[in-house]
């Protein structure tokens, strides 16, 4: 099915986006450093099942404009999303998809814009409340050890070195035995020019802030953006080998448990980080199933 490309000024800024098919708007958010073609199988399927599935850069990523305030919080991706919906002319029946920094979205946008949503998919980055549990071990720490890294002002250069090979570093870590061959040169040029390398980091650099991180205040404000499990059926899909976010059977139905009723927690298995590009069909059986699933 064709794939086209379009642009639209969302929340102030200038988004690009990659779409097919036509329908009932299905959202579908990347994250870092990744790009909307790790999309490029589910958007197809999307579209066969009657939607019209759309990627958008997410803001600072090439092409997609970046913010001239600088801002890359939270709040602001909620924000994006349910403008997003509103820019692309969205109705009650569209559904939201969202992966790593496209979490943001996925969990925060129904939540406070509840009558845009239908459905929810969520992958790879589990609810705060469990987020929290995961990052805050010796484990956990060490696997995000980039969340502190990227708070030096050394990093742009290092991240950028060899053709991003740090990216590369990356994508081998969180999705072990992967060959992104296909995907890394998108994510790269999401984030070549160093203006658009600074807005990704700033992501980090404003959620992670060592002045602000795990503050009282901190804390408030990412409970009041992402903190409340949506109201409508969420399907939770979490890779068995995720090198990132590492949940075991015990841990995905735990967040599941905590899904509203109709709601879903799978793993997929034989699947790191970047599960949406390593293992398609289940991904897609996965999700189209849940969204044609009765309401």
């Amino acid at each position: 099915m064709e794939r086209r490309e379009g642009r639209v000024i969302a929340n102030g800024i200038d988004f690009a986006y990659l779409e097919t098919g036509s329908g009932p708007l299905a959202l579908c958010l990347h994250g870092f450093p990744d790009s909307p073609h790790t999309y490029r199988h589910l958007m197809p399927a999307l579209a066969e099942a009657g939607y019209r599935a759309v990627a958008p850069f997410m803001r600072g990523y090439a092409p997609t404009a970046i913010p001239a305030d600088g801002r890359f919080t939270t709040t602001d991706l909620v924000a994006d999303a349910n403008a997003l919906h509103e820019a692309l002319g969205g109705d009650p029946d569209a559904v939201i998809i969202g992966h790593d920094w496209g979490v943001a979205g996925g969990w925060g946008a129904p939540v406070h814009a509840p009558d845009r949503w239908r459905r929810v998919v969520v992958a790879d980055i589990p609810p705060m409340a469990v987020f929290g549990a995961v990052l805050f071990t010796p484990d956990g720490l060490q696997r995000g050890y980039h969340y502190w890294f990227f708070q030096q002002v050394i990093a742009d250069g290092l991240v950028a070195a060899n053709d991003f090979a740090f990216v590369e570093h990356l994508w081998a870590l969180w999705s072990p035995g992967y060959d992104a061959g296909e995907d890394l040169p998108h994510a790269k040029d999401c984030i070549r020019d160093p203006a658009n390398l600074a807005a990704a980091l700033g992501y980090y650099r404003q959620l992670f802030n060592p002045a602000t991180f795990g503050t009282d205040a901190w804390s408030a404000e990412q409970a009041g953006v992402w903190g409340t499990i949506p109201s409508q059926p969420v399907l939770y899909l979490h890779g068995s080998r995720d090198g990132l976010t590492p949940l075991d059977d015990d841990g995905v139905a735990q967040v599941g448990a905590l899904l509203s009723k109709g709601s879903e927690a799978a793993v997929i298995r034989d699947a790191g980080h970047f599960l949406f590009a390593e293992q398609p069909g289940q991904v897609n059986d996965r999700v189209i199933r849940f969204l044609e699933a009765e309401t």
